[in-house]
């Protein structure tokens, strides 16, 4: 079973991957609202994948994904961005995020995740 912890003060701004992740039999997920919230969530519980919004209300996005790589470097986290690739990756160097996704993401973009992850974690 999968974890994911979707992250954003916007219930609609990721409504897309999350009806996705919905129909799919080996994921589970919770939903938090802000940073500091999901930084609790994450310590004190397993998680395979946080995504995050670009704006969380308490903290950017990459701010996030700084501080969530301090509390555990090997996790694994996506983060909207209305950005460039290239200046994406310029901004998110060293965060070791798995994929910069658009504003709004859907069910494509959460099959890409979930593929990724799948690889990522050794499952087919």
């Amino acid at each position: 079973m999968l974890k994911l912890l979707l992250v954003s003060p916007d219930e609609d701004s990721l409504s897309g991957i999350a009806a996705a992740l919905k129909e799919c039999d080996d994921v589970e997920f919770l939903t938090t609202k802000s940073g500091e919230k999901a930084l609790a969530i994450v310590s004190k519980n397993a998680v395979d994948l946080v995504v995050t919004d670009e704006e969380l209300g308490d903290m950017s996005g990459l701010e996030f994904a700084r501080r969530l790589i301090s509390l555990n470097p090997v996790i694994n986290c996506a983060c909207v961005s209305h950005l460039g690739p290239e200046k994406f990756h310029k901004v998110s160097d060293g965060l070791g995020l798995m994929d910069q996704l658009p504003v709004r993401p859907g069910k494509e973009d959460a099959e890409r995740l979930l593929g990724n992850l799948r690889l990522i974690k050794g499952g087919d």
